[in-house]
Formats: structure tokens, sequence, C-alpha cells
């Protein structure tokens, strides 16, 4: 059995080759004394495509107050502009059957768009709890390692304590 294997039985009930994909990434990480942590942010957009940043900039920017507040001021100009100032020869009067064409249309074209921008978080939420769970793993690896250098220091002073005192015991006894 190599040192791999050791590592692995010592800290698992099971052999290697009935661990997950996850499990020997970490353990061989922890074993060749490697971090595992990276920065889930920087790791997932660089996997984006151009599309999906896209889409992230758009959601990101259709889902803000400045873009509500800004959309309601257009629409609020549209209807000042074609109720007031334009009365006579207004270019969508009452009852803004081209502004409610546009509304439709940036309707149809948003919504997939914020969709895949939410699947996209989706799949980002579970990227980051995947890596997580690795750092988590590691970290309690390295605990379980830590515990079991003190165990066989302590096992060790503790061993060296009993030849001390049985030889004392011996020494006693002999000057009795």
């Amino acid at each position: 059995m190599n040192n791999f294997s050791n590592f692995v039985h010592h800290h698992f009930d099971k052999p290697a080759d009935e661990l997950g994909d996850t499990e020997k990434r970490v353990l061989a990480k922890a074993h060749e004394r490697k971090i595992i942590s990276t920065d889930v942010n920087a790791a997932f957009s660089a996997e984006a495509s151009f599309g999906e940043r896209i889409a992230d900039s758009i959601a990101r920017v259709g889902g803000s107050w400045s873009f509500i507040l800004g959309f309601l001021a257009f629409l609020v100009v549209w209807t000042i502009i074609n109720t007031i100032v334009l009365a006579s020869g207004a270019f969508d009067p009452y009852p803004f059957v081209f502004l409610n064409l546009i509304l439709s249309m940036l309707a149809a074209i948003q919504a997939p768009i914020i969709m895949m921008s939410q699947n996209r978080q989706a799949e980002r939420d579970r990227f980051e709890a995947a890596k997580d769970y690795e750092v988590n793993l590691k970290a309690e690896l390295e605990v379980l390692s830590l515990h079991q250098k003190i165990d066989m220091r302590v096992l060790t002073e503790l061993t060296a304590l009993r030849e001390d005192v049985a030889r004392l015991s011996a020494a006693l006894a002999a000057k009795t």
C-alpha cells in the first residue's frame, strides 16, 4: 500500500477507488499540502462566455432602481410629449399603441435575458457550494491530521513518562 493509499485509508474507512472525484482531488491536495481554496468569483467569471457576461450586465442594469426610475421618466416624457406638447400632431396619440409595441418588444427581449442570468446565478451558486464543500472537507482533514499528530505526541510523552516511572520505581525498590 503506497503512502497516498495509507493517507486515504487513515482518513476514510473505505479504499481510494470508492471515493468520488471531488474527495480524491481534495485528498490529493491535502496529501501534497497544497491550497485548495480559490476566488470563486474569478474562477466562475473566467469560464463565462461573451453572451453570459452580456446577459449578466443586462440583468444587472434591468434590475436596478436607476433603470426603473429612468424608464419611468421615459414613460412620463413620452406621454407628456404625445398628449400635451404635440396635441394636434402627436406621432403616438392616446392610447399610445407605438409605446405599447415598444414595451412589449422590450419585455419580450428582456425577460429571457434575465432568465438566462438567473440560471447562471443558480449555476454559480452550485459552483460556489461545490467549492465550499471542497474547502470544508480539506479543513476537516487538516483538523483530523492535527488531532492525530497531537495524539501521537501525547502517546509518545505518556510512554516516556511511564518508562520514567517504571525506572524510578525500580530504583526505589532497589534502594529499599
